[in-house]
């Protein structure tokens, strides 16, 4: 019988800093969510598919580079895009390069409700994290997390991260 090594424990200041992220994003994204499904009745998921589609060239972007763009899986995506193709938010087609993939375009009629809802979304990142934490802190918050997305996607270079 093999043993494992003794886990390497977070002594109590990691732990409270890790509990302190953990509960912040919850609380984060909860809230986003929230602001945005007031206001404009998408959620941030869908908010974040509208926005990648809008800063493609066309305003096209392969399925398969939507998802690991956005670090869902495949068929979450795909089932939040037929929502909002049902929505008349996008549309979706096969590639015009092979036919072999799918592609989401954002339709005019996203792009409008991305107008409504970007103001709402950077509010809500404005007054919940930017102006509430000093922006030295701001941009080591930054650092932080790409570092740790960077680690998290070795092996997934089709990943865009920045």
């Amino acid at each position: 019988m093999s043993t494992s090594p003794e886990p390497r424990w977070l002594d109590e200041s990691q732990q409270r800093s890790w509990r302190a992220l953990v509960m912040g994003m919850t609380l984060l994204m909860d809230r986003l969510d929230d602001d945005l499904r007031d206001a404009c009745g998408i959620s941030l998921a869908e908010y974040e598919i509208l926005v990648r589609l809008s800063e493609r060239p066309g305003a096209t972007m392969r399925m398969a580079q939507l998802a690991d763009a956005l670090g869902h899986s495949r068929s979450r995506v795909t089932h939040t895009v037929e929502r909002m193709e049902k929505a008349g938010y996008v549309q979706r087609a096969a590639t015009p390069e092979d036919g072999r993939g799918i592609v989401a375009t954002l339709t005019p009629q996203g792009l409008e409700l991305l107008q409504q809802a970007a103001p709402v979304h950077v509010a809500g990142v404005r007054s919940c994290v930017v102006d509430a934490v000093e922006p030295a802190d701001f941009a080591a918050l930054g650092r932080v997390m790409n570092a740790v997305a960077d680690k998290l996607v070795v092996g997934h270079p089709e990943m865009e991260l920045r």
